[in-house]
């Protein structure tokens, strides 16, 4: 690329990010569309309610115990404490992600919500914010998040976590402080070139490094918007060398395309199993292979796009690795016939049932899989049994936007089985009910953080 070619692309990055800034400061939740207000509540509630049951656990326990965070406005949601802002920031944005079932953009390819909420949810806690601007800076986030995931294309090896969606933290938080458009997008700006550049192989090995890149994310989305805050920020359009040169490419026309008309957020996913969304397709094949085997599965073979056939490891030393893991989770669906955060137990994972059925799982590239990429993320599972060969092929996990979505009432239904307990979710989806018109969104906040508690 010549000097010219790449300062053209530079300018172009710096004006779409110039406009996201100027929408991001303008946008009002009374004009926005009665179908993206509810999916973004739904969405919170999703948000809160993974973190608070990522706070369960003992790993997110002991990180807490081990960060030892001064008191401050910000919940802790599960927990009952409210900490610094940063603090909360950093903490819920790893609980969120600790068990895998927070939700995601299949087209962006990754979480746009957690890597942009938990900065905004903590910021609103000691900002003088209103409710209805709070739902404005979380579709904000959410929005900018998944254009900077669409418009980039990371190298082969890359994980998601901690890089493309920095950028939504910065748009959240700078709309949290209510900077004009130029500020917010001297935000946006600095918060692509924030950038983590995380390997895959790290969720493969079971390294929770991994969780970290996305608390990372939102304290560098809170960076960022101080930065711009402070008046000592300039736009240059960082992201096209950061996120389009280092990590990956860019498509600087990606970032603002049908900006306001076509929502985000609508093509997101929710999850029901425990486990990375690349293997929830055969999660789903392999519970209903389940019904007709009678446990009687000899070899099986999981074909798989070649974004998924990495995941082929036999081996999970830790509840990440396992959730990484194609054979963990075919087998333990075949096995036990779900894969939720008690099959991520010591003891699940040291069952020697599991590992005997792992071992008997082959993980295959299917080129004809790869062909349906991005629009499809397909999958085909053969088992052979003493009675025949037995093939199921999903085209999408169900949940996803395009294959049986799940409604609002369906989510929350997941969200408490999941919990073990549905008044939570229940309670959490009443508060936040009431956020749009909440005059202190900071003490409705705190007021849910109190409720949520299981320490």
């Amino acid at each position: 690329m010549t000097v010219a070619e790449r300062g053209s692309r530079q300018d172009r990055v710096r004006g779409a990010v110039q406009h996201l800034g100027e929408w991001a400061a303008e946008l009002r939740w009374s004009d926005v569309p009665d179908e993206v207000r509810e999916r973004v509540l739904t969405v919170l509630v999703d948000a809160v309610a993974v973190t608070a049951l990522g706070s369960r656990e003992p790993a997110q326990r002991a990180f807490v115990d081990a960060w030892d965070p001064p008191a401050g406005p910000a919940p802790l949601f599960g927990t009952g404490r409210s900490v610094a802002v940063d603090a909360a920031a950093w903490l819920n944005a790893t609980a969120s992600v600790r068990l895998e079932l927070d939700d995601g953009h299949r087209l962006a390819g990754g979480h746009p919500a957690a890597h942009g909420f938990p900065a905004v949810l903590a910021l609103a806690s000691r900002a003088a914010t209103t409710g209805a601007d709070l739902c404005s800076a979380l579709l904000v986030a959410y929005e900018v998040a998944a254009r900077f995931g669409r418009a980039t294309r990371l190298r082969p090896g890359t994980h998601p976590h901690g890089n493309w969606g920095v950028a939504g933290a910065g748009a959240g938080c700078a709309r949290v402080l209510g900077l004009s458009g130029d500020d917010a997008a001297v935000a946006i700006d600095a918060a692509s070139g924030l950038p983590i550049a995380g390997p895959f192989s790290a969720a493969l090995d079971g390294n929770p490094v991994r969780d970290a890149w996305v608390g990372a994310s939102n304290q560098s989305g809170l960076a960022a918007a101080r930065l711009a805050a402070s008046g000592t920020g300039h736009l240059t359009g960082v992201a096209a060398e950061s996120l389009g040169d280092l990590l990956g490419v860019l498509d600087p026309a990606a970032l603002d395309d049908g900006l306001g008309e076509r929502w985000e957020v609508l093509g997101g996913y929710f999850k029901q199993h425990s486990s990375c969304s690349f293997t929830h397709a055969a999660v789903d094949a392999a519970l209903s292979l389940r019904e007709r085997i009678d446990g009687d599965a000899g070899e099986v073979l999981v074909e798989i796009h070649s974004l998924g056939a990495q995941l082929d490891r036999t081996r999970w030393p830790t509840p990440l690795a396992a959730m990484f893991s194609l054979p963990f989770v075919v087998a333990t669906a075949l096995l036990r016939g779900h894969v939720v955060p008690a099959d991520l137990s010591q003891t699940a994972l040291a069952d020697p049932l599991t590992a005997d059925l792992a071992r008997r799982i082959t993980v295959r590239a299917a080129p004809d899989l790869d062909a349906r990429l991005p629009a499809e993320r397909p999958v085909r599972v053969t088992v052979d049994t003493p009675g025949g060969r037995h093939v199921e092929e999903r085209p999408n996990p169900v949940g996803d936007a395009d294959f049986q979505p799940f409604t609002a009432d369906d989510r929350f239904r997941v969200l408490g089985d999941l919990l073990g307990a549905p008044e939570v979710v229940a309670d959490a989806r009443n508060h936040l009910a009431e956020l749009p018109g909440a005059a202190d969104a900071g003490e409705l906040l705190r007021s849910l953080g109190s409720a949520i508690r299981f320490r």
